[in-house]
């Protein structure tokens, strides 16, 4: 998966984080480089959502 695209529309942190728990399912909880890379972009996005109040599901 690649970085998220700055014009993407801010999803809601309960999205992005089902999403970090899929990814951890899916890897066994290992991250290879490209899983690592979207793990990262994933708690990126998290935290722009919680910080911008968007917590519920869009």
């Amino acid at each position: 998966m690649s970085a998220i695209p700055a014009s993407r529309s801010i999803r809601s942190a309960d999205v992005v984080n089902e999403q970090i728990r899929d990814l951890w399912v899916r890897t066994g909880g290992r991250l290879n480089p490209e899983d690592r890379a979207e793990y990262e972009s994933l708690v990126t996005e998290w935290a722009s959502a919680i910080g911008s109040g968007v917590a519920q599901h869009a």
